[in-house]
């Protein structure tokens, strides 16, 4: 029996997710972001911006056989664009959900309002703690602006995604295979924290947490020294937050998770690529 869907408003204070263990339905995806079954642009558009329903998108996926089972959208404090702004969808094949440890996904992200252009990249959802990854340079992102005639270019980058899973599974294995030592663990680590909180100088105070501290497994399903269970591990750690720290002036305090969608997928993204650019180094060595 599959769990009913709920917010998951802890992700943001300013980004409504709902995500669920079984298929959205529309109802269900219309009442946390009504944004993607807006019927046309914002007002303040010009008539050279073009339109790009991602509801019809998303139809025409299902009957590909993908689902959604996350839908996520940003907040507007401009009165009237709350139905227009930026939004994002990760959809999953049906023959894949919990047929094994992973499963690939199509994450699309767009906006009738022009905050950003229609996007489409590729993911991996980890069922045993729910994280979903955005893959990095593995498969190359599809950005089609809101011009001209984009039909065409938005059916077409959707059969290339799904034409490149290859790549990212091959890559994910070669994670799964490559053993860290502690060291090499801490070091990427300590390249996570410089992407999520910056870099500092020795002059100026540390992040708020460790680098031991993002190499904790949350559950004894991510123990164990694989470059791919120490990325999971710290991709968790720094995307969800909720880890004890102190900041800069000595409070204590709990790190936040990453809300904003932007901020969301840059930062899984550059996770992913520090995770292969480091498989790629033992390899060569």
């Amino acid at each position: 029996m599959h769990a009913t869907p709920t917010l998951a408003t802890r992700f943001a204070r300013n980004t409504r997710v709902l995500r669920g263990d079984s298929p959205l339905s529309e109802d269900q995806m219309r009442a946390a972001a009504p944004s993607v079954f807006a019927e046309g642009k914002h007002a303040s558009r010009s008539e050279r911006y073009t339109y790009i329903p991602t509801i019809e998108v998303l139809r025409g996926l299902r009957k590909e056989g993908f689902e959604p089972f996350m839908v996520a959208q940003g907040a507007s404090r401009i009165e009237g664009k709350a139905e227009f702004t930026k939004h994002m969808i990760r959809m999953r094949h049906a023959g894949q959900v919990q047929a094994r440890p992973e499963a690939n996904e199509i994450i699309l992200i767009n906006s009738h309002d022009g905050a950003s252009s229609y996007q489409m990249l590729a993911g991996l959802f980890r069922f045993v703690c729910c994280n979903g990854l955005v893959c990095g340079q593995v498969v190359e992102d599809i950005r089609i602006p809101h011009k001209g005639n984009v039909q065409g270019e938005v059916i077409e980058g959707a059969f290339r995604v799904l034409d490149e899973f290859e790549a990212v599974e091959a890559s994910a294995e070669g994670m799964k295979a490559l053993t860290l030592r502690p060291e090499e663990q801490t070091a990427f680590a300590t390249a996570a924290l410089a992407l999520r909180f910056g870099e500092r100088a020795e002059d100026q105070p540390p992040p708020p947490v460790t680098a031991a501290q993002l190499v904790e497994a949350r559950r004894p399903e991510d123990l164990g020294p694989s470059l791919w269970t120490t990325f999971q591990r710290v991709q968790e750690n720094v995307m969800r937050g909720g880890q004890p720290g102190r900041s800069a002036q000595g409070r204590r305090l709990h790190t936040r998770p990453v809300g904003c969608i932007d901020r969301g997928v840059s930062l899984n993204r550059a996770l992913w690529v520090l995770a292969e650019e480091m498989r790629r180094i033992r390899a060569a060595a």
